[in-house]
């Protein structure tokens, strides 16, 4: 396999009268600066920024039944969410920027839910784990909100009664792929009621 060889800078239209001396050989500058351009790594500040926040997503306490055990145990040892920088969860809705609706939502908590999600600063995103969350899973009556994606906006569903910590896992996951590669939270695409 044959090596290529890197251009002079004044091949790439530096015009400095040391780099325009050819019999002279490389610089001080070109010997240090060495393969430093391979190596270098270059993006745009949006895209750092989606980085960044994908990366560190800091979920809000909000575990309203069954699911909530399930929604714990991913901080556990076993699952260790840290790995995947969500390890922090906070109590504060002002300190959160991802909120993990776990269990069944009565039209009593709708209120309060909504009161929370408001209170969240932007961007936000949502995560409705469990089939009671997203569409009111096996409870069909006046008590239930039937589905949570009638009060908040909804980024990522996860599907499973209760689903296994796994499975939020994998929910953390996508929407982390989603944030990192610039999709919108669900806000700003749909609304919703209120």
């Amino acid at each position: 396999m044959a090596v290529e060889e890197r251009g002079r800078l004044a091949d790439y239209g530096l015009s400095s009268e040391r780099v325009l001396m050819q019999q002279k050989g490389p610089g001080v500058f070109e010997q240090e600066l060495g393969d430093l351009e391979e190596r270098l790594m270059l993006t745009t500040v949006e895209r750092a920024i989606a980085w960044a926040q994908g990366s560190s997503i800091w979920p809000d306490t909000f575990g309203l039944a069954c699911c909530a055990i399930e929604m714990m145990t991913i901080v556990s040892a076993r699952y260790d969410i840290a790995r995947f920088g969500s390890e922090v969860f906070r109590a504060s809705p002002r300190q959160a920027d991802l909120l993990i609706v776990s269990g069944r939502v009565s039209h009593k908590m709708a209120k309060p839910l909504r009161q929370i999600y408001d209170q969240m600063l932007e961007p936000k995103w949502v995560i409705a784990m469990g089939a009671c969350s997203s569409s009111g899973g096996m409870f069909n009556n006046y008590a239930i909100l039937q589905g949570v994606d009638r009060i908040v906006p909804v980024d990522v569903h996860v599907p499973g009664c209760p689903p296994r910590p796994e499975a939020l896992i994998e929910g953390i996951n996508r929407l982390q792929e989603k944030i990192k590669a610039g999709v919108p939270p669900a806000y700003e695409i749909r609304k919703v009621a209120s």
